[in-house]
């Protein structure tokens, strides 16, 4: 298949078909744009990228096989002038983060994809960087927290888990007092009241899922 030089050239990545569908459908309907590839998962994103080496790729984070942040990281070690907009459901300051971090170059929650994805596409392509104001807003009212070592993050998803920090400290290999002292951290990093507000809080920012 021949397309013309000019053409931007997309890569689309997300477990669900049907939106999938309804992104070509979007993107192949504007006469600058080609869909050129999808992809369901983030193993066969890296594949697909190196298949089809597109301009732009749009990119799912949470995904069977390889989440769509470990790909961002795959894709950029081997390509790193990838143009990489993430799309996603979640807004968590956290997972914004690590996103961005990963190397995406733009955000669009997929509530907001007929009206600002077709732009966005454009933008990045040109060299640009994307964020939503919502988006932006909530990255700024954390941007002075104390973010949750990997080990308080570990923590949180085992108290996510129902355990005890008895259970904790012999799942982690270290003593109960260390446990509880983990624990209490998260709890005044975060802001909580107790265990349950910790994960609540935990999973409306991204730190972590369930």
């Amino acid at each position: 298949m021949n397309i013309p030089p000019n053409l931007i050239r997309i890569l689309t990545v997300d477990d669900h078909p049907v939106l999938r569908k309804g992104i070509a459908t979007l993107v192949n309907a504007e006469a600058d744009m080609k869909l050129v590839g999808e992809a369901s998962s983030g193993r066969e994103a890296v594949e697909a990228f190196r298949s089809h080496r597109p301009d732009v790729t749009l990119m799912d984070l949470q995904m069977p096989d390889m989440n769509g942040t470990e790909a961002i990281m795959q894709i950029l070690s081997e390509f790193p002038d990838a143009h990489i907009v993430v799309l996603t459901t979640y807004s968590g300051d956290a997972q914004v983060l690590r996103a961005l971090r990963a190397g995406a170059r733009a955000y669009i929650l997929k509530g907001h994809v007929h009206r600002e994805l077709l732009e966005t596409i454009r933008a990045v392509h040109a060299g640009q960087k994307r964020i939503p104001p919502e988006i932006a807003a909530e990255l700024a009212e954390h941007a002075a927290d104390d973010f949750l070592s990997p080990r308080e993050i570990e923590v949180l998803r085992l108290i996510a888990a129902g355990n005890s920090n008895k259970l904790i400290a012999d799942q982690l290999s270290i003593s109960e007092a260390t446990a509880k002292s983990h624990v209490a951290n998260i709890l005044s990093k975060l802001g909580a009241n107790d265990r349950a507000h910790a994960v609540t809080i935990g999973l409306k920012r991204g730190i972590i899922e369930l």
